[in-house]
């Protein structure tokens, strides 16, 4: 067993956490959202999890933040430095890495913040949609001190329609703060 998934075990064992569920098998690519997202413990959970998976979880961070001992630590979690600076698209930057990887699961956190956010980002909707990847709905649910996978969805190009099936399912879901969760 590797160190991270001995670290990931620790911190559930500890923190009395539980995986409720595991990503669908077979899924090789996949956009992976990850909501309610109320609190940085977030990030420490939600990558436990996916070590405890098998899963080999990505995640887009500004290229300066890669610099240096944060940075070496970002990057053996999991990050792919993206160069903000530029005027580039992250939607085609990440469908382009789609295109490049045969197994990549690409987590985004769509309210882009932890506060209640009413409108979502529409990056990681598009990118599913541009790559033919399902979006995986990956969940923390600090009632029950769970983590899990829930369906996949395939986007269908209506994305209001869309969204607000995906919501449904988050809206079950309650965040380390329940009223910064999804509405």
């Amino acid at each position: 067993m590797g160190f991270w998934k001995l670290a990931a075990r620790t911190i559930f064992a500890v923190t009395g956490w539980r995986l409720a569920s595991r990503m669908p098998p077979g899924v090789k690519k996949a956009v992976m959202v990850a909501a309610p997202h109320t609190s940085n413990w977030d990030f420490i959970f939600c990558r436990a999890s996916f070590y405890l998976m098998d899963v080999p979880l990505r995640y887009t961070v500004k290229a300066e933040w890669t610099r240096g001992p944060l940075g070496w630590l970002l990057l053996h979690l999991g990050a792919v430095p993206v160069d903000r600076t530029k005027n580039n698209s992250l939607v085609d930057t990440m469908v382009q890495l789609f295109d490049e990887y045969d197994h990549l699961v690409m987590l985004v956190t769509p309210e882009g913040t932890r506060r209640y956010q009413p409108k979502w980002r529409k990056g990681f909707y598009y990118t599913a949609l541009k790559a033919k990847v399902p979006i995986v709905l990956g969940y923390l649910d600090y009632s029950k001190k769970e983590s899990g996978v829930g369906p996949l969805f395939w986007p269908t190009g209506d994305y209001e329609k869309d969204l607000e099936e995906i919501k449904a399912f988050y809206r079950t879901k309650k965040g380390k703060y329940p009223d910064q969760g999804v509405r």
